[in-house]
């Protein structure tokens, strides 16, 4: 699984998306996050992360409080369950998880690298 994007311009400044860390996530096993924009770089009104998950796991249920949460499947593929319904991932696909809303994503055998935006920020 590739970086995804390579480099990110927050107004005057870019960053190469190499060196910024893959952070593990708290809660689920063999899920990462990259984070590209935060809350600081957009005055508090959104962020932008890499999210992969690998071969085989999953971001359990969960529900964000008060924030709409956006995924762009980059590459690989899975599927996303949203309020019961089942939603195909493959590189094109957009999902949108309204807020509160319980949502999980499961990653296939190849694994799943998503762009997920949060509104408001999630850090």
């Amino acid at each position: 699984m590739t970086a995804g994007h390579t480099t990110v311009f927050r107004s005057a400044t870019s960053v190469t998306t190499e060196t910024l860390p893959w952070s593990p996530h708290p809660k689920f096993a063999g899920v990462f996050l990259r984070h590209l924009v935060t809350g600081n770089d957009t005055g508090g009104r959104m962020s932008l992360h890499h999210v992969r998950i690998d071969p085989g796991c999953a971001i359990g249920d969960h529900a964000h409080a008060g924030q709409v949460e956006i995924h762009d499947v980059l590459e690989g593929a899975g599927t996303c369950v949203l309020d019961g319904n089942r939603i195909a991932y493959a590189p094109g696909v957009l999902g949108v998880m309204p807020a509160d809303r319980i949502h999980r994503v499961d990653a296939g055998e190849n694994g799943l690298l998503l762009l997920a935006t949060f509104s408001p920020p999630l850090v």
